[in-house]
């Protein structure tokens, strides 16, 4: 029995946010997860999906994996479910005080003073289309959560950082009984960091990080498409108080050619051929992405004939090789001839008559019963 599409499981489309990923997987936890549904089976095992599939596409690597293979590409991810995890994803990481931290049944409760890294960062790359298949270099700015230097990311004016906070006592959390439930909330004071700062930095009012523009080298390798995603870790926003940064996506749009497109690895083109080129056979240089190539037309080639020069298409992205090249040749006709012109055509026109009689009245006799 075939496993269910991920992102259908969580209902996104395939170019969902990481965002909107983390939204579609909280709303189905909360809905199905089996403390809230005790003894419904159903509901235990969309849960399960669910934190199978969240697993997968939060995960930038096995997300490009089940993207290019399916499920075959992440076999063995996803799999395990129990206690405070569901599929490897920390139920109380991913809700906050939403669930992680409101319900205590029973498990060890997560410190909200757990440093929480930077958000992911994601910008928009346009290129070239001989750039995508080629590989190039470039410089791209970004804006940014960096580490504040005026208070060495402590938060204080006076760099001796946060302190205690006196409503939580440093837990982070105020508790209070709810039915069944004793329910933790992020504490009010301290926004559920257990510390407080008394004096705030002037440049980033406490916040430990200040906006800055930053400059990058960003690396496109060969053979990249539109949609492709390039990750680049630790280049997202700082986490706050010193925690580690996130990670940078740079996703890729591709200009189109003006006489070449793009199908897979292989490139293709139109290529206008004469009469006596396609009758009679020829080589032709034409150009070609990364410089020109020889195209051999057969003797008594059609016009809509597809011709292929192999190893001249789009290398294979981090592997080696590279696509075809497939020229489809289309046989102009003159529309006006000259005198000696038309009378060639016509000593040519008889020629073939005489020589291909028997053929084309078979033909005609095959039209007319179709036809009739």
């Amino acid at each position: 029995m075939s496993k269910a599409d991920y992102y259908e499981v969580l209902g996104v489309s395939r170019d969902a946010s990481d965002q909107e990923l983390k939204s579609a997987y909280r709303k189905m936890a909360r809905e199905h997860h089996p403390d809230l549904n005790p003894g419904d089976h159903a509901a235990e095992e969309r849960f399960k999906q669910a934190s199978e599939a969240y697993q997968v596409l939060s995960d930038a690597d096995k997300r490009a994996a089940y993207d290019r293979y399916g499920h075959a590409g992440v076999s063995g991810a996803g799999q395990g479910f129990g206690g405070p995890f569901a599929g490897g994803v920390d139920i109380g990481d991913l809700f906050g005080d939403l669930f992680g931290e409101m319900f205590s049944v029973g498990g060890t409760q997560r410190r909200a003073t757990r440093q929480q890294r930077g958000d992911d960062l994601r910008i928009d790359l346009q290129l070239d289309f001989e750039a995508a298949i080629f590989g190039t270099e470039t410089e791209v700015k970004i804006r940014r959560q960096e580490p504040c230097d005026a208070c060495k990311a402590s938060g204080s004016a006076s760099k001796h950082g946060p302190t205690t906070c006196g409503q939580c006592n440093g837990r982070g959390q105020v508790r209070f009984q709810q039915g069944f439930f004793a329910v933790a909330r992020a504490c009010p004071a301290c926004r559920g960091t257990g510390q407080v700062i008394a004096d705030p930095c002037l440049t980033c009012r406490g916040e430990t990080r200040v906006t800055k523009e930053i400059k990058l080298h960003v690396k496109v390798p060969p053979g990249v498409e539109t949609g492709t995603r390039i990750r680049y870790s630790g280049e997202g926003d700082a986490g706050r108080a010193g925690a580690p940064k996130g990670d940078l996506y740079v996703v890729l749009s591709i200009r189109s050619h003006e006489y070449f497109q793009r199908d897979g690895h292989n490139l293709r083109c139109i290529l206008p051929i004469s009469f006596p080129q396609a009758a009679l056979g020829a080589e032709i240089e034409i150009p070609a992405i990364g410089g020109n190539v020889t195209l051999k037309i057969p003797e008594g080639t059609p016009s809509g004939k597809e011709l292929r020069v192999r190893g001249k298409g789009v290398p294979f992205l981090n592997e080696r090789g590279s696509g075809d090249l497939i020229i489809k040749v289309m046989v102009e006709i003159p529309r006006k001839l000259s005198r000696a012109q038309r009378e060639l055509v016509s000593q040519l026109a008889a020629s073939l008559a005489v020589e291909n009689k028997p053929a084309s009245a078979s033909l005609i006799e095959k039209m007319k019963d179709l036809f009739n």
